[in-house]
């Protein structure tokens, strides 16, 4: 079964053909980063406007890389969910309207099971039951992935995501948007102990709160800038990272572990980090468990993820009809 399918969730316009929920045909991502560094993060107004731009030109070469027309596709997918409520609109009408025209049946995916299943791609032989974190710019879960498409949230942010707070502190510190990438390069050449950061409590075992971090860093710096003493920026963006990787690969890994599972996923951008990576993977070494995490590629928005889940959502039945909508925010059990 080939999809078609689209995410314009945030600031990646993206079009892909996927066959069968595992195999890749093309992958297509007109990336909007250059433009939006300008203003140190995403501006909603300026995403819509440029997914209106780009929508039908990558949708046209991933249909032209995957050596496909339109009418050799058995459905669409979109991402309808959670994401920039106008970014949303913009692929979500262009999926309709391509769904209608073709007369192919539509599906929606919400964007967190979407990067899910891009562990599905880099590991064919991957089935559920499992526990995933997701860690992106805007959401930080515990999830468990109890089918294909039947999921359950264990933990989540209750303040900044991951990303989110990777952003904003390396924004505090400097460097361009997007920061995560930019304090994993930092940190490399940092002191991950000369700075004493906080790790926020949660009254959830296993929910997230990386907004105190985020303000301990910025007021780090504030009150040097004040004493007119020099802020180590490689050594406190070691700090932050080794800090908020710590945070994500304990609770993950005491979830897992009381929980019962023996097999752990790791997804979203933030799942591109280094040192989270590293960490996972040595704590499911020494805890006896399977580690699944996409490559690197498949980590940041797009939309070959989405026609993954998509495939599974159409086995299950989850099609959608012309009434669908996008919504800025929603729960993972809602349809």
């Amino acid at each position: 079964m080939k999809i078609l399918s689209i995410e314009s969730s945030c600031d990646e316009t993206a079009a892909a053909v996927t066959e069968d929920g595992r195999t890749v045909l093309s992958s297509v991502v007109a990336t909007q980063i250059d433009e939006h560094k300008l203003y140190g993060g995403v501006v909603p107004e300026i995403a819509s406007r440029r997914h209106c731009e780009n929508i039908i030109g990558v949708t046209d070469e991933a249909l032209c890389r995957a050596g496909v027309t339109l009418s050799d596709i058995d459905a669409v997918a979109v991402t309808n969910a959670p994401g920039l409520i106008g970014a949303l609109l913009v692929g979500v009408n262009f999926a309709k309207g391509l769904a209608l025209t073709a007369d192919k049946p539509l599906i929606a995916v919400h964007h967190i099971k979407g990067h899910i299943a891009a562990n599905y791609i880099t590991y064919p032989d991957l089935q559920p039951p499992y526990l995933c974190l997701v860690a992106s710019g805007g959401h930080s879960h515990i999830v468990k992935v109890n089918s294909y498409t039947e999921l359950e949230t264990v933990g989540k942010t209750t303040d900044d995501a991951a990303g989110e707070a990777f952003d904003k502190a390396a924004r505090a510190m400097g460097f361009p948007y997007p920061g995560g990438v930019h304090i994993d390069r930092a940190a490399k050449q940092g002191d991950c102990a000369k700075y004493k950061l906080p790790r926020p409590a949660t009254k959830n075992e296993y929910d997230f709160s990386f907004s105190g971090l985020k303000t301990a860093v910025i007021n780090l710096i504030h009150n040097c800038s004040q004493k007119g003493e020099e802020v180590d920026i490689n050594s406190l963006a070691a700090c932050f990272q080794e800090t908020i990787t710590s945070i994500l690969t304990d609770k993950f890994i005491a979830a897992a572990t009381a929980l019962g599972y023996k097999k752990i996923a790791l997804a979203g951008g933030v799942a591109a980090n280094s040192v989270l990576r590293e960490k996972l993977a040595k704590r499911a070494e020494e805890n006896g468990m399977d580690f699944y995490v996409p490559e690197l590629s498949l980590c940041g928005d797009n939309a070959a993820m989405i026609g993954c889940q998509g495939y599974y959502e159409y086995l299950a039945g989850n099609v959608a009809d012309m009434s669908l909508n996008a919504y800025a925010t929603k729960k993972l059990h809602m349809l």
